[in-house]
């Protein structure tokens, strides 16, 4: 498997330079790719998996408060993204919970984590508590649907759901429509997709901006997409035989977006599963209302 750098090295920052006191760069070769991430803290370790079309930065107002609470916090940037290597294939969510598997121990964690993600984030955490039940102490899944649990109701355009997923999972079409256009088409989506319009200044689209450009930047996100319909087919197959997650897991949705659908459709395979909605919210919770998802995110990361 091939890769191709973007740019990090463990002293340069990657697309911002927002790293909070403590927290430091870290890159390291797994599972075929280099990949980039941030860390601080010390303490049980607490990972955070960020969505499209951002990077580890989506957890720039959240990483400092969980260290604060006694967390070693390690937020990567997912394979093709940010600082970390765009490679020919390897999306599929399992592989890149192998990934964050492979990560965590050449980080020297070896123990359970609490897992939190967002989005794609979200849909590879998922992956990663199939693969590694043992190794997930916690598992928090923010604004997303599950692909096999939901998710392909939300992305028929047919039914009323999102146009995009169609899109971006046609192969070569969406680098020719957004190579060149990438901070006009950011600004019209987080419009779009955040109910908070003051979460995305200008200066944080051009920040965003800047990581998808490049030869292979805009490829590495959309190769996220691409492997959906077979994630789906992966974890409805682990479903059928039986699978179910008895982790404690929360399911946190935006009031204006997929509120309390996902732990609905969890349901089948997490019997136990805890539900929150973030009032006032649209998908990007991490950057429209950080405060309020720490507030639920502390005691269910905390409890016993």
């Amino acid at each position: 498997m091939s890769t191709t750098p973007q740019t990090p090295t463990p002293n340069e920052p990657a697309f911002g330079d927002d790293l909070p006191e403590g927290f430091t760069q870290v890159v390291r070769e797994v599972n075929g790719a280099l990949i980039h991430s941030v860390m601080g803290g010390a303490g049980e370790p607490v990972v955070l998996l960020h969505g499209w079309p951002q990077t580890w930065r989506e957890w720039r107002f959240m990483l400092r408060p969980l260290a604060d609470l006694g967390y070693t916090v390690v937020a990567p940037d997912l394979r093709g993204t940010g600082g970390s290597a765009v490679t020919e294939g390897g999306y599929d969510k399992d592989n890149q919970a192998r990934d964050v598997h492979e990560l965590l121990q050449a980080l020297g964690l070896t123990g359970p984590v609490r897992m939190v993600g967002h989005d794609i984030g979200g849909m590879i955490a998922f992956s990663y508590a199939r693969l590694y039940p043992e190794q997930v102490h916690k598992l928090a899944l923010v604004d997303l649907a599950v692909p096999g649990y939901g998710l392909e109701e939300i992305m028929d355009p047919a039914s009323g759901g999102l146009f995009h997923f169609g899109l971006f999972m046609t192969p070569e079409a969406p680098e020719l429509l957004f190579q060149g256009n990438e901070k006009a088409f950011l600004t019209w989506w987080f419009a779009k997709m955040a109910a908070n319009p003051k979460a995305f200044p200008p200066e944080e689209i051009d920040t965003i901006a800047a990581s998808l450009r490049g030869p292979d930047a805009l490829r590495g996100g959309f190769e996220h997409y691409r492997t959906m319909l077979q994630d789906g087919r992966d974890n409805r197959a682990w479903g059928e035989a039986g699978g179910v997650l008895t982790m404690p897991v929360l399911a946190v949705g935006g009031e204006h977006s997929v509120g309390s659908y996902l732990a609905q459709t969890l349901r089948p395979v997490v019997p136990g599963v805890e539900e929150a909605v973030i009032a006032g919210s649209g998908h990007y919770i991490p950057d429209e209302l950080p405060e309020a998802l720490l507030a639920v995110l502390a005691p269910f990361l905390a409890s016993a």
